[in-house]
């Protein structure tokens, strides 16, 4: 019996799953690189924005069963839930993994279970797996004596919805690839202490293909309607009513355009893809160039806005510009691979003492945004002061609001919910 679980990383991902296993009563122990993070959980709070977590996390380290430290200790099973981000030529950097494997080589025991959940490109859970056996020669693993390993290793992605993390973790199926079946059936045992979804069990490559398959092909969808938005843009009809019209067919289902794409995994995921085979990913890296592209579409509409505000007679020097929503989707504080904030950063740079910001998910802008730090205000005052907004987010209180323009005011909806 899996009693005492590690969980390597405790992000947007780590943390609800800890607090999952802890909930159930198992012993979690936390492992996260920050000392912030781990004094914050430790003192039973959260550092994420995600419903209900927050009162979760309170109860289980409030009962002893959740606490977090910087340093692994031994335990019966291990849960890496790491970032795996993109270099700057779009290669996979798998790098955090591997601290993840160092960090917990030390502590491994005979009968251990080491399951990676970070979105990984394919053949990376073997190579987790070959780490390990360089690090700890007195242990055998899956490779080296299959069933009868010491060490199981098996793969198991999430696939949640930020501001539903804690509810899908447990509603949704998992597709588990374990290095062999007794690998696969102990970390099924495992989830099931918590996930209400079907286990589904297959080889350890097809769960990792299985994450990425997943989220190129709502990247792939999502650059149809990005595409789509920008020639309708171009040919004077509404892609918003012309997206209406169209899913009325009973086998077309267009998905709604944005200002790009981001997130940890959309936005990042199908590059894996691309990485492993350039030659025959034409369709997966054509949707990423088109959704990556869309931010600066988004600033030329801006250009463009200027200019026609500088032609009614409106100094440059006077235009104000609101951007409305920073976060990579709606109603979180997620800034990862955010095109909304790539957007903000490139006009505050361009357009300085110009730039305003309305985001009801955060209570300060990010430190890192490049010249003239952007004013924060709410709704109301952006469309009081701006002759610009530039709608990049559509949070439940953009929609909660009709504004009503004057002729010297323009607007760049790119959610299409003020159109």
């Amino acid at each position: 019996m899996l009693n005492r679980i590690s969980i390597i990383g405790l992000g947007y991902i780590g943390l609800p799953t800890a607090t999952l296993f802890a909930s159930r009563k198992l012993r979690v122990i936390g492992v996260d690189v920050s000392q912030h993070v781990v004094d914050t959980i430790n003192r039973g709070n959260i550092h994420i924005v995600e419903p209900e977590l927050d009162i979760l996390v309170q109860a289980a380290v409030g009962a002893g069963y959740l606490r977090a430290t910087m340093q692994p200790e031994p335990a019966d099973a291990f849960v890496i839930a790491v970032p795996t981000p993109l270099t700057e030529e779009q290669k996979p950097d798998v790098g955090c993994i591997e601290a993840a494997a160092k960090s917990i080589a030390p502590v491994l025991t005979k009968g251990n279970l080491v399951i990676l959940e970070s979105t990984s490109p394919v053949g990376t859970t073997e190579k987790l797996a070959q780490w390990l056996a360089e690090l700890r020669p007195d242990l055998t693993f899956p490779q080296q004596a299959g069933n009868e390993s010491d060490i199981r290793i098996a793969y198991c992605p999430e696939r949640v919805l930020p501001g539903r993390i804690v509810h899908e973790l447990v509603a949704n199926d998992r597709v588990i690839g374990g290095m062999t079946q007794k690998c696969s059936a102990a970390a099924v045992a495992l989830y099931k202490s918590f996930v209400q979804g079907e286990c589904v069990v297959t080889q350890v490559r097809a769960a990792e293909m299985c994450k990425l398959a997943e989220n190129s092909f709502r990247d792939v969808n999502i650059g149809f309607a990005n595409e789509l938005s920008m020639i309708c843009d171009e040919q004077g009809i509404d892609v918003w009513e012309l997206i209406r019209l169209a899913n009325r067919h009973p086998r077309v289902n267009i998905l709604q355009p944005g200002c790009g794409v981001g997130g940890h995994c959309i936005a990042v995921d199908p590059w894996f893809i691309v990485h492993s085979a350039p030659e025959k990913t034409k369709l997966i890296r054509a949707a990423r160039e088109v959704n990556d592209a869309k931010p600066a579409w988004v600033v030329q509409k801006v250009e463009q806005a200027i200019t026609r505000l500088t032609r009614m007679g409106i100094a440059f020097e006077e235009i104000r510009i609101a951007c409305l929503g920073i976060t990579y989707k709606a109603n979180i504080d997620d800034l990862r691979e955010s095109p909304a904030l790539q957007i903000v950063r490139v006009l505050a740079r361009r357009y300085e003492q110009k730039v305003a910001v309305v985001e009801p998910n955060l209570s300060q802008l990010p430190d890192d945004l490049i010249g003239a730090r952007p004013q924060l205000l709410t709704v109301d005052e952006a469309i009081a002061d701006a002759h610009i907004l530039v709608l990049l987010v559509d949070h439940v209180e953009f929609k909660e609001v009709k504004p009503e323009l004057n002729s010297r005011q323009v607007l760049i909806d790119t959610r299409g919910i003020w159109k």
